[in-house]
């Protein structure tokens, strides 16, 4: 599989996690999870190379679930305290 089909997969999968996608042309500087008035928004930097781009939306990715996990009270896989 090319790198571009697995970073047009991890992006769906994002979106389907309740992501808002933007990849805008930031010039290499930016990007990653930003929220904004409750809604979460992913913005994936086009200066970048794919492969930087796959490392970034995978960072973000985790990054979501962890926050998401703690936020459902979830931590390690386990039911917990929400943080």
């Amino acid at each position: 599989m090319h790198r571009v089909e697995i970073l047009e997969q991890l992006l769906a999968r994002a979106a389907s996690r309740g992501l808002v996608i933007r990849q805008e042309w930031l010039g290499g500087r930016g990007g990653g999870l930003c929220e904004l008035r409750g809604q979460s928004y992913l913005f994936v930097d086009l200066a970048l190379s794919v492969a930087e781009q796959l490392a970034q939306v995978a960072e973000a990715l985790e990054h979501h679930s962890v926050a998401l996990a703690r936020h459902e009270g979830v931590v390690d896989g386990r039911p917990g305290k929400a943080a």
